[in-house]
């Protein structure tokens, strides 16, 4: 059986964790990250080629020529 805790605050996991473990549980962290690190930085880098200048302007009716 799993069994999965959220949103545990800082001060309270190494009570569970002790806790857990006394009990012959078996902890798995696992943090989420809601991006791929990579996309993040492709799209920040992509906004400031476009702060640089360095984007081309497309006029709206020619956007699905």
């Amino acid at each position: 059986m799993d069994i999965i805790l959220k949103n545990v605050k800082k001060k309270d996991f190494p009570l569970l964790k002790k806790l857990a473990k006394s009990l012959g549980f078996e902890i798995v962290e696992k943090i989420e990250k809601p991006y791929n690190p990579e996309f993040v930085k492709e799209i920040l880098e992509a906004e400031q080629s476009i702060k640089d200048g360095k984007g081309v302007k497309i006029k709206l009716e020619d956007l699905w020529k």
